[in-house]
């Protein structure tokens, strides 16, 4: 796939999506969905942990304000932010989200869509979408007390506070901090480490996390039912087995 709002840079277990409009913070416009929209469908055909990160010194500063301005309330019910983020959210694989500067409004809330967040000392992450009199409508109105809790999340959404990379480490929003040179390094570090496990596991586990309450514990049982019979299983354990032998001699 080829785009210019998103470039792709693919390799066998992970695949790299640099959100590509710098010149104006990478603001999430119409174009920038759909080219999203097409790397989902990518790693849906072919699972493999995926990585965001925005060019030019910032992650997403929002959704692209003149489109915004301009939409009404069919733009609204069809869900085009909405229906893209739990598209990410419900992705195969793990998806890590490379925070570098402003993740505001819809950048935050694209972040929050990720499994893993991983900041700079320069990331500013909130959503301030109150005060252009809309609401974070993108899954921040739910997925955020998720994330951070009631009291934080309703601060953040009711009065329009931004976090910077400190406070955001502290309540576990941002995975990890890292120097702005080292971000890529820190989410291909986070990437070798999901792909050392069984992926199929990783999958099924990450299934099982997100399933309603009422499907558990049956949901549970029957990804363990399918994972028992898989040569990877058989494999991995042989090996763990064979080491304990060893280092026991």
């Amino acid at each position: 796939m080829t785009g210019t709002a998103v470039l792709l840079e693919e390799q066998p277990d992970r695949v790299l999506l640099r959100l590509n409009r710098p010149e104006v913070r990478n603001a999430i416009d119409q174009q920038m969905v759909d080219e999203l929209h097409r790397a989902c469908a990518i790693l849906e055909a072919e699972p493999r942990v995926a990585l965001i990160v925005g060019e030019g010194g910032g992650f997403a500063a929002g959704a692209d304000i003149g489109q915004l301005r301009e939409r009404r309330r069919d733009d609204a019910l069809r869900g085009i932010n909405s229906g893209l983020f739990d598209r990410i959210r419900r992705l195969p694989m793990p998806v890590i989200a490379l925070v570098d500067g402003y993740a505001l409004g819809g950048g935050a809330e694209l972040a929050y869509a990720c499994d893993f967040r991983i900041g700079t000392p320069t990331t500013r992450i909130g959503n301030p979408e109150t005060g252009l009199g809309i609401l974070a409508s993108a899954g921040a109105a739910w997925r955020l007390a998720e994330l951070v809790g009631e009291p934080l999340a309703k601060e953040i959404l009711l009065t329009g506070r931004v976090l910077d990379a400190d406070e955001a480490r502290a309540v576990r929003l941002l995975n990890e901090v890292v120097e702005r040179d080292e971000l890529l390094a820190a989410g291909h570090r986070w990437a070798d480490s999901i792909a050392k496990q069984a992926p199929l596991a990783v999958r099924l586990t990450k299934a099982v996390f997100h399933a309603p309450r009422e499907a558990h514990p049956f949901v549970d049982d029957l990804a363990q039912a399918i994972l028992f019979e898989t040569a990877d299983k058989h494999e991995r354990m042989t090996a763990f087995l064979d080491r304990r032998k060893d280092s026991q001699r």
